[in-house]
């Protein structure tokens, strides 16, 4: 089974051999690609919605791994026992429903080591969410697909600081890495913010912050420097 560029650069993150659930599985194509590549053994696969359940399970089916991977219908982390995956992926939804899956099921999330996400929007609320309830970002990717842009975060427990709301909208280690597709990234987001500013009179309250924004989004687009101690992981 051949991925999209976006879900295959969401399994790079999966650790060889672990425990792993697919929260919110949809079409089933990430379980059976983890297990027929042998980068798993087993995965929960779960979903809210019975119809893409179904059309997970027929995937499946006709892959021959119905042993391998086990379908759940229910909401979030819920249809979960506490340690029973050492990993999820939760991903394809708008981040303000992933802090909902997370908030909702607090005590199994708390028993799982990492989590890859895949926010489609609302990334920087996100990770404003993680760093505030004891995550640490480890890792994040970004991936342009069909001239659209999806960002990768991966979290486990821990402790970060981040000191500037500029890297809630730009994820750090993004920055701290280089990404390639970083500068292309910023461009995007600065005509996004452009266009708000475009839109507010100029006596608006927000434009401020907006200004603000944007001259810091491009300093890191263009080499510059982030104040010291922008960024504090422990």
């Amino acid at each position: 089974m051949r991925l999209t560029k976006r879900l295959k650069t969401i399994v790079k993150y999966v650790p060889k051999g672990v425990r792993l659930a697919d929260i919110g599985t949809d079409h089933g194509f990430i379980p059976i690609y983890l297990v027929k590549n042998g980068i798993v053994e087993r995965v929960i696969a779960t979903d809210l919605n019975w119809g893409s359940l179904k059309r997970a399970i027929e995937n499946i089916e006709k892959e021959g791994l119905k042993e391998n991977i086990d379908t759940r219908l229910g909401d979030g982390l819920k249809v979960l026992k506490a340690y029973e995956v050492e990993v999820a992926i939760i991903a394809g939804m708008g981040g303000l429903l992933i802090i909902k899956i997370l908030e909702e099921g607090k005590e199994i999330a708390k028993t799982i080591k990492r989590f890859i996400f895949q926010p489609m929007k609302d990334a920087d609320k996100l990770r404003r969410y993680l760093l505030y309830e004891g995550y640490k970002i480890c890792e994040e990717d970004l991936v342009k697909e069909r001239d659209k842009f999806y960002e990768i975060i991966v979290a486990e427990h821990g402790r970060q600081e981040i000191k500037d709301e500029v890297y809630y909208e730009i994820g750090p280690k993004l920055v701290e890495n280089s990404h390639p597709l970083l500068k292309e990234y910023l461009i995007y987001k600065i005509k996004k913010i452009q266009n708000i500013l475009n839109k507010l009179p100029t006596e608006d309250v927000k434009r401020k912050d907006l200004e603000e924004k944007i001259k810091k989004l491009e300093v890191l687009g263009y080499g510059g420097k982030m104040p010291d101690n922008s960024l504090n992981d422990g």
